[in-house]
């Protein structure tokens, strides 16, 4: 099983996408963003919300190559801006932890 680390690095997303994500990132607010995002309260641990996170981008991402009408790509940037957003933090804590 991959940690958490290397499943990040490995996501493949086209660039405009992840762009716009890096943007949208930097406007992350954790408490307003995330409950909208996953519809429940959010989790305590930047490791937990990141993999909750990440399955519902792999849903999106599934609906994008299908060419599905029910793709958004607002929705599909907010999910990886607050995954970028995610994984930002739970390493800033790691490195004041440490």
């Amino acid at each position: 099983m991959q940690d958490l680390q290397s499943v990040l690095c490995a996501l493949r997303r086209p660039r405009l996408l992840v762009r716009a994500a890096r943007y949208g990132a930097a406007d992350y607010q954790r408490e307003a963003h995330l409950p909208r995002l996953l519809g429940t309260p959010y989790p305590e641990r930047h490791g937990a919300a990141l993999l909750r996170l990440m399955e519902l981008e792999d849903g999106i991402e599934s609906s994008r190559r299908a060419r599905a009408s029910s793709y958004s790509a607002t929705r599909h940037v907010e999910v990886l801006a607050a995954i970028i957003a995610e994984d930002r933090l739970r390493e800033a804590q790691r490195h004041t932890s440490a």
